[in-house]
């Protein structure tokens, strides 16, 4: 009895194992984004997404270890309920920036009140006031309680003529200038906190194997 019991216990087992190499396999055969979408299509029980990582935002143990792999590597972790891979499918450097900034909004004061708010800060500022300060007591938005800092941020991420004045223009750090965008009644005095730095960015493609 127990020799017939044992037939199918191994032939499903090795049904098994030839599945999950099946799947490796398909991981493997990865290279591009197009690739991944293809690899959805073909297997639609798997769960899973592109996150990109950020060097300098993203500065977790797991972060450390993608950014060690090569571009078409992949690793999984043992300890996740199930087997979820991360594979590597683009690497590659950015330009970012990262200035603090006193927001006023035009909609909610007149054009003489930001100006003198404005002229309250460059002075203030110039007699050794601390930016950050100035943020937190003058600035009219939720950058305020992080002192107006920003963050890192690239292309694409703020509003065009905000980024156009920082990217495109002559400022150095410590530099401090207004800058004015009619358009969405937004008014700035901008303080240039870091050169413009190249951040490495990792595309990775996390996916969950299907229960069997």
């Amino acid at each position: 009895m127990l020799k017939f019991l044992l037939v199918p216990i191994i032939l499903l087992s090795s049904l098994c194992c030839i599945a999950q190499d099946d799947f490796e396999k398909a991981l493997d055969s990865i290279q591009t984004l197009d690739d991944v979408n293809i690899f959805f299509k073909k297997n639609k029980k798997a769960k899973g997404k592109v996150i990109v990582f950020n060097e300098e935002k993203h500065k977790t143990r797991m972060a450390e270890k993608i950014f060690k792999m090569s571009v078409g590597s992949k690793k999984y972790f043992k300890d996740s309920p199930q087997k979820t891979y991360f594979k590597v499918i683009e690497k590659y450097q950015i330009p970012y920036y990262r200035v603090s900034c006193v927001f006023l909004d035009g909609n909610k004061k007149s054009m003489e009140e930001i100006d003198n708010i404005r002229q309250t800060v460059i002075s203030k500022y110039g007699q050794g006031y601390r930016f950050e300060d100035l943020a937190r007591h003058y600035s009219m938005d939720l950058t305020a309680k992080q002192g107006g800092d920003l963050g890192w941020f690239t292309e694409g991420d703020l509003h065009p003529d905000f980024e156009s004045a920082i990217i495109n223009g002559s400022h150095q750090v410590d530099d401090l200038f207004t800058l004015d965008i009619p358009e969405t009644q937004s008014y700035y005095v901008v303080l240039v906190t870091e050169d413009k730095k190249l951040i490495e960015e990792a595309k990775v493609l996390k996916v969950t194997e299907p229960r069997k």
